[in-house]
């Protein structure tokens, strides 16, 4: 294969040579290693190679993007030529631009290799231990791969970066069988760098699986009552990307976000912060450059609950005349906070431990409502039980700024670091 950098350099001459005034072009050359179980049995391993390139060309304010997985000069010519002609049939927008010129730099995380014995050694061991330790627990699919990316991108202001990356990824849907009766399932997944800690030490995947046998008998909550909710780490995920996604450019640009006006103000409550660190040492499925072509940096989006950025890309930027955010987004790391877990619970009269929901995306306002899944009832301060599915409803917006603890035990999956949140005054439906 022709040296990368140099593909790179070809598909962005040729959206010059085609009539760009600004261009820009990533290729991406991907190795994936993977590992697969169904239901408790090894079933596949694969390696499978992909390639992508994206071009993007600006003329007359126009742009125009598409992406191939060939890297033939052919190839790269007939994409440049169709990139210019989306573009041409596009309407003009002063937005439109390419990140301006930066030192060139080279990104390296992780191994370019993956150790395909312990991989099995590790999968094998974990399959071991959960038809010991949890005899009853259906692992529906699981999968451990190792990824290995080599991306570059250049554009026509002399952006040059190139990135090395290497990460294994586990993710498994499960859930637990005793006679007729069948938990609801549940999932989780993590990335690590190595594979020096066995599987079920990593990520939430013990809790969940333990969790997963207990929910094979649940009862309904009796009536509805507003109370507190405490938001597991594998579900406050959801909750941080309705905030995130308020932040960004759709919203913004459309004023429909609830934060538009809100920059260094409070947004939530003063125990809670929150970053994005694709660049973290913590965060080792990160991102070394942003989606439109700047090299990332770590970046607070809420601190002691002051919004301190918008989400806004270089076009989102231009187009509100807000800020530029030195961030993508995503890889979400919350502050501890100097509540332990069981006394979050002990604090509780009334409400549920919410491990996930299934629902609807939150309107524009925030509002939401949804079910409960595999979640638990707290009463006097004391987890009772898993609860059948149960509805719960309220406003995302609310929810942030009605934050009475955070958890000082966080869990870090890998492209996040996320403690238990404890939330007041969310509605609860049951029977």
């Amino acid at each position: 294969m022709q040296d990368p950098k140099q593909i790179a350099q070809y598909g962005l001459d040729a959206l010059l040579k085609a009539g760009a005034d600004k261009a820009e072009c990533g290729l991406s050359l991907t190795d994936k290693h993977e590992l697969n179980v169904e239901l408790g049995e090894f079933t596949l391993m694969r390696t499978t190679y992909d390639t992508r390139i994206g071009v993007t060309a600006i003329r007359d304010s126009k742009k125009g993007s598409t992406s191939i997985n060939r890297s033939d000069n052919d190839s790269l010519d007939r994409a440049a030529v169709e990139a210019l002609d989306i573009a041409a049939a596009s309407a003009p927008d002063a937005a439109n631009d390419i990140a301006e010129a930066q030192p060139p730099a080279v990104f390296n995380s992780g191994s370019n290799a993956p150790d395909l014995d312990k991989m099995h050694c590790r999968m094998k061991e974990m399959l071991q231990s959960i038809e010991a330790r949890y005899p009853r627990l259906v692992l529906r699919q699981a999968y451990l791969d190792f990824t290995h990316s080599r991306d570059y991108f250049l554009n026509s202001n002399g952006v040059d970066f190139v990135t090395n990356k290497g990460v294994y990824t586990f993710m498994a849907i499960f859930s637990s069988k005793e006679e007729e009766k069948v938990s609801s399932f549940n999932y989780t997944a993590f990335s690590v760098k190595d594979l020096e800690k066995a599987l079920l030490s990593c990520g939430s995947l013990d809790m969940l699986l333990q969790q997963s046998a207990e929910q094979i008998n649940t009862q309904p909550v009796q009536g509805k009552f507003v109370g507190d909710i405490i938001i597991t780490p594998d579900c406050l995920g959801d909750m941080l990307y309705f905030l995130s996604y308020s932040l960004s450019d759709g919203p913004m640009i459309s004023g429909t976000s609830i934060h538009k006006d809100k920059l260094n103000k409070q947004i939530a409550s003063p125990i809670l912060s929150i970053h994005s660190r694709p660049v973290s040492d913590e965060i080792c499925n990160g991102y070394f450059v942003t989606p439109d072509g700047y090299a990332a940096q770590n970046s607070t989006i809420v601190q002691d609950g002051v919004l301190k950025t918008f989400l806004l890309s270089l076009y989102g930027s231009r187009k509100t005349g807000l800020d530029r955010a030195v961030t993508g987004g995503g890889a979400f790391v919350v502050d501890p906070g100097d509540t332990p877990f069981e006394e979050m619970v002990k604090s509780v009269k009334k409400g549920i431990l919410l491990a996930r929901f299934s629902g609807g995306s939150p309107s524009y306002s925030g509002d939401l409502s949804g079910v409960a899944k595999n979640s638990y009832l707290i009463e006097d301060g004391e987890i009772k039980y898993p609860i059948s599915e149960s509805m719960i409803s309220g406003n995302l917006a609310d929810m942030f700024m009605n934050v009475t603890a955070v958890s000082s035990e966080r869990i870090n999956y890998g492209f996040s670091i996320l403690p238990w949140v404890a939330v007041s005054g969310v509605t609860i439906s049951g029977k």
